[in-house]
Formats: C-alpha cells, sequence, structure tokens
C-alpha cells in the first residue's frame, strides 16, 4: 500500500517533529496542503500537548501525527493515551526502543511509524510491526544519531533491508530533494527546516532571517564528543557550547546547554546569544519565505518537472 493511502493523505510529506516549538498552526497548514502535519511531544507534559492537538482539530479536519520521543518525554505512556483519545491518524516514536508501544497504537487504529537511522533499527521497527520507516540521515537538524550515516547512504540501504515503506528524512529541500529519495526507493519525504522559513510558522522572523542567510557551512554539531550529536545553526551561543566541548564538558552540563528552554530562546525569541536554533545542512538552498502550501505544491511541481527532464534525456539517448 503506498504510503498517501496508510495516512490519509494527498502528498507524500511528512513534517518532522520540532519538539517544544511545535504548533498547531503549522501543523494544520501542513494537513491542510495535503501532506501529514506532525506535533512534536519534545518535553512537554500531557495538559500541554492536549491543548496543542485540540487547537490543531479547530484548524484542520485533515490528518496529522504526533512525534514522542521515547526517552526525552517522560510521559510517553501517557502521550500514546491521547493520541488514542483524539484519534490521531499516527504516531512516530523516535529516541528509544519504539517495541513495547506499537502493538497498542496498531490495536488502537493508529499507524506506527518508527525514525531509524540504522539498517539495524529498521529490521527492529519492522519486526516490532511498525507500518512506516522513517529513516533518518545525519544532514538533519536537531539531535541525530551518533552512527552519523547520510541520507544518501541511508535510504537504499533501509529500503533493501525492510518490505515496508521507508520516508526518507534530513537533507530534503526542495523537489529535487524528493525525486532523489524516490529514485533511492523511499515511498515519501519528511522536512523541518524548510517548514521553519514558511509564513505559516510562528517563530522568531530571526530565525527565518537566518536560514535565508545560511549558506552549506551555516550549521554545527554540538554534543558529539558526547554521542549526544545535535546539529544547530552557528551562532554566538551554540559557538560558545563548541567551544566548551572542545575544553571538556559534562553530560550533565550539555544537557542544561541544550534544553527546551534554549531551544524555545532561539527559535521563539530569536536570542542567539542564549539559546539555539535547530538547523539542517539543507538550510543553504532556503531562499524565499512561502506559505506552507505554496512550498508543497511548488514542490510537486519541481519534481515532476524533473523528472519528465530526465525521462526526455534518456529518450533522446536511446533514440540516438
Amino acid at each position: 500500500m503506498e504510503l498517501e493511502a496508510i495516512l490519509g493523505i494527498r502528498v507524500p510529506i511528512i513534517q518532522g517533529g520540532m519538539g517544544n516549538i511545535s504548533s498547531a498552526q503549522l501543523t494544520a497548514a501542513v494537513s491542510e496542503a495535503g501532506g501529514l502535519g506532525t506535533i512534536g511531544t519534545g518535553t512537554m507534559n500531557p495538559e500541554q500537548v492536549e491543548r496543542l492537538i485540540k487547537e490543531t482539530k479547530q484548524r484542520t479536519d485533515q490528518p496529522f501525527a504526533l512525534n514522542i520521543p521515547i526517552s526525552v518525554n517522560r510521559w510517553s505512556e501517557e502521550m500514546l493515551r491521547i493520541a488514542v483519545q483524539y484519534k490521531l491518524k499516527a504516531v512516530s516514536l523516535s529516541a528509544g526502543n519504539p517495541a513495547p508501544y506499537i502493538s497498542y497504537l496498531r490495536d488502537n487504529g493508529v499507524v506506527a511509524m518508527c525514525v531509524v537511522s540504522t539498517v539495524k533499527h529498521a529490521l527492529k521497527a519492522a519486526a516490532a510491526g511498525a507500518q512506516i520507516v522513517i529513516a533518518e540521515g545525519v544532514e538533519a537538524a536537531g539531535i541525530h544519531s551518533s552512527f552519523e550515516t547520510t541520507t544518501l547512504a541511508l535510504i537504499p540501504q533501509v529500503v533493501d533491508a525492510i518490505k515496508l515503506p521507508v520516508v526518507a528524512a534530513g537533507g530534503i529541500a526542495d523537489g529535487r530533494g524528493m525525486l532523489a529519495m524516490f529514485a533511492l526507493g523511499a515511498k515519501g519525504i519528511q522536512m523541518g527546516t524548510r517548514f521553519v522559513a514558511t509564513t505559516d510558522a510562528p517563530f522568531s522572523p530571526l530565525y527565518k532571517k537566518r536560514l535565508l542567510e545560511a549558506d552549506d557551512t551555516s550549521t554545527i554539531v554540538i554534543g558529539r564528543s558526547l554521542q549526544k550529536g545535535r546539529r544547530v545553526l552557528a551562532g554566538p551561543y551554540t559557538k560558545s557550547i563548541k567551544a566548551q566541548e572542545e575544553r571538556s564538558i559534562t553530560p550533565v552540563e550539555f544537557q542544561q546547554a541544550t534544553n527546551e528552554d534554549r531551544h524555545l530562546l532561539g527559535a521563539l525569541e530569536g536570542n542567539e546569544e542564549e539559546g539555539y536554533m535547530n538547523c539542517g545542512q539543507i538550510a543553504g538552498l532556503i531562499n524565499r519565505v512561502l506559505t506552507v502550501r505554496e512550498l508543497i505544491d511548488s514542490m510537486m511541481e519541481e519534481c515532476d518537472i524533473r523528472l519528465k527532464e530526465i525521462t526526455a534525456i534518456r529518450k533522446s539517448k536511446e533514440q540516438g
């Protein structure tokens, strides 16, 4: 079954979980444009997440998902109950072992998606009953695996290893990237950073400005020495963390320096002196702030155009 049919969506595009900066406005906009919007639970408590779900349902009657980072959110089991209670279409499980939770979701009619960064974890997710696997490369924003496999290398290996629909994440921002992932065998894509630079994202104008100014070297990875890598925009605060890490930083100090309060300061308030902004390597491709609908429509159109161009080149060569 195709990804769109499983999730009840029109286009094979999923919004990545954005932790505590998740908003009903952006989630609903993605779903209204035909994709699968996502609320990331981050470290939020059940009451906060319920409010977001209710507001999202007021804004759209289209399917959307909940992302639960298992080892990050201490209310993970309660989040599962909430997803079932509000009849959400899907839940993506990340940052931990999803196996204990998959059957509960499936038994209650919620599509179980698992975010993985290795073939080994994809196989385990499939064996545990996942219906969709989201394979995320190291190019992606935010927390990533210490294995640091790139999306280009990861996707075809995961596709070859399992028989489930695979969604590609990390390093995708336009129709060209989408088409490339389809060529590797993915059935859809997941994006986070590109959705930040939209008019529907209620984030700091400075955050969006930094994305428009970014080039291919504008992100750094902090926490690598602790095997807690996080890809962020290079700024005063993140550079200071990087410098501290090079001198020596404890896991507790790093956790405090990168907690969700610091994330909110950077992403929502534009405070680069005391907070950080998650950012994928693909930021250098972002040169316009569009509505979510304009972005998704333009990506689908570009994907089709590029495919036709490739087909025409092949036919030309065959003819001689």
